[in-house]
Parts: C-alpha cells; structure tokens; sequence
C-alpha cells in the first residue's frame, strides 16, 4: 500500500489501524453533500426554466461573459441595403421619349420623339388636338376628366400616332358624361398644380394621383358651379410665383410656396371670387400658370396679346386668395395665358 499510493509509514499504518464502519461513515458524508448540491442545482434549474425572464437573464449574461472573455472588434464590415423589390413591369421596358397625345373627343396615341406637333396631326370628322404631354416610354399617363378623376394608363400599351389612335373609353370607365380634360406625365415626384376655375388649388405628386382602377379615383373637389383647370407642370416651387387671372381681367401673383401640398381635395384660395358669381358664371378663374424668375407671361386677349416679365409682375403680387390688379384696358377679356423662356 506504501508502494502503490506513495504513502509514508505513520499513513499506512494509521489506516490500518481505522474500521471499515469508519470509512464507510466518511464516504456516506461526502454522498449526501455531492446529493444536496445536485438538489440545490435541480431546484435553481426548475426555476429558470419555469420564468421566461430568469432565463433571459441567465442567456444574456452568459453571452456577456463569452463576449468578455473571447469578443473583439468586428473584422468584417456591415453594409446597410434597401429592403428587395421584384423588378416592375415598366424597369425591365426601354427608356424612349414619346409625345401622347389626346384629342377633344378623347382619343388618345403615342408617337416617338418629343419633336411631335399634336395639332398637325390627322383627326377623325369633328374632332381635333385638345393636348399633349412629354414623357418616356416606361412611365404612365396620368388622365383627368371634367368631374376631378385621374386615371393612369401605360404609355408602351398606347396605339401609335401612326394612325388616328384610340378612345380613351375603351380603356377606361369615366362616368356618365365626363369628358377628358389633361394627359401629363413625368416621374412620379414631378409636381404639379391641380386647380378649378372657383379659384382653388394645390400641388400634387404625380404619384399622388396615379389610379390602378378603370374608374379612376377621386383627385380634385370641384366646387358648385367650379370647372377643372388643366394641370400646370411644377418645375421650380421655391422660386416660382402662382399667376391667376379672372375672366374679369383682374391678375394675381403670389409664391407657389405658398400653396399646400395634398394627395387630393379642393386645395386653398388662389384667387377670390365669390361662390354665387362662380355658381352663375358671371366670374371665374379663366387660367393659372406657374411662372419662374426667368419667365415671362404672354395674356392673349382675341389676337393681340401682352408680354409680362417676371419684374412686371410685382405689379401684380399679392397675399394667396385676395382679388388681385386689373390688367391694362384691352386685356381684360383673357382668353388664355402662355409662359416662354427657360424654366
């Protein structure tokens, strides 16, 4: 035993000399402490296992002290992407300039180019250009009919100006009686100014009025008596002035800054008329035009017409929603507005 455990003399023979019941009775001791340690970790086990918080706890601690003992910097770099989108129908088309154009009776085509002039184009008996608008072959064409509705239709899907092209009605469901007024196209954050001759209006995100339905969607609350004005397209709206003028003659400017941006409804004042005049047409907003510093306003009155610079518009500025000046005498019967020079 002195060989086998290295024991010295006094150790074996103190061993020999100890009962059996005497090292049975130590072995027993240790037991039962192996026994009520196990008992100790069954019971903190149980607990953890029976709270969701307790075992939060023990997991996030547990990893803390992994990250402690083994965590350093980071070796590979984490770049944030945008979140996958399946490619649209209109991505994978080619990019080309069209012109669509729409005539008063509502037949509506496409031609390549931006070179295109809609009113020499040929037109079915009694009907004729009514307008047209530039884009490119993989976005939509927003419509907008008399009662405020905007429609969007494909302009790849379009018939060719080839020929005299195809009514908008077979494509759409417009209702009982309305007719198209506008086509405009861009990209889906152009802005533009949506407006009636009541003297209301505000700025939209050609987004904002796209429609996947036939029907259309409601876009622009007409007032009692109120017409929809052509949409006027948006191309500086810090710098730009909103330039009313009244069948009456009278002009008002004012910056488009100060005009909402809205999805849909009636907008704010643009220019005073009071509802009773407009509900009997003795007075409305005959046309409205965005105008930058480096443009000018051309007012046809019959066959003459007046040429207004930005400068001699401040003539003309006033708060949004108020009366506005008096254009010279001879032009105070507008037919129309023109705005020329670069945007």
């Amino acid at each position: 035993m002195i060989q086998r455990f290295s024991l010295s003399d006094i150790q074996a023979e103190y061993i020999l000399d100890t009962k059996l019941r005497q090292l049975a009775r130590l072995e027993e001791v240790r037991i039962r402490a192996e026994q009520e340690a196990l008992a100790a970790e069954k019971l903190e086990l149980e607990k953890i296992l029976g709270s969701a918080k307790r075992l939060k706890t023990l997991v996030r601690n547990e990893l803390l002290a992994v990250a402690d003992e083994f965590g350093d910097e980071r070796r590979s770099p984490l770049t944030r992407r945008e979140e996958a989108k399946a490619f649209s129908e209109t991505e994978l088309l080619v990019s080309e300039p069209v012109t669509v154009v729409l005539s008063e009776k509502g037949w509506i085509r496409a031609a390549k180019g931006h070179d295109v002039d809609g009113a020499s184009l040929s037109y079915k008996s009694g009907d004729r250009f009514l307008c047209a608008a530039r884009g490119r072959s993989n976005q939509s064409v927003v419509l907008l009919d008399s009662t405020g509705r905007t429609y969007s239709l494909a302009a790849h899907n379009l018939p060719s100006a080839r020929g005299q092209g195809e009514p908008v009605t077979g494509r759409l469901n417009p209702p009982s009686g309305a007719g198209f007024v506008s086509v405009i196209m861009g990209d889906d954050s152009q802005q533009v100014l949506m407006a009636t001759d009541a003297g209301y209006g505000f700025m939209a995100n050609l987004a904002d009025l796209h429609s996947k339905n036939r029907a259309g969607k409601t876009t622009l609350t007409i007032p009692r008596g109120g017409r929809v004005i052509k949409p006027v397209a948006i191309s500086d709206r810090e710098n730009s002035l909103v330039v009313a003028v009244s069948n009456e003659g009278r002009m008002l400017a004012f910056p488009l800054a100060d005009l909402p941006r809205l999805a849909r409804g009636k907008g704010n004042k643009i220019l005073s008329i009071p509802s009773s005049r407009v509900q009997s047409r003795e007075e409305f907003m005959v046309a409205v035009a965005v105008v930058t510093p480096a443009q000018q306003l051309l007012v046809f009155s019959g066959k003459r017409h007046l040429n207004i610079r930005a400068s001699d518009l401040e003539h003309y500025r006033g708060e949004r929603g108020r009366r506005g000046n008096k254009l010279p005498r001879g032009f105070q019967k507008v037919d129309r507005v023109e705005v020329t020079g670069n945007d």
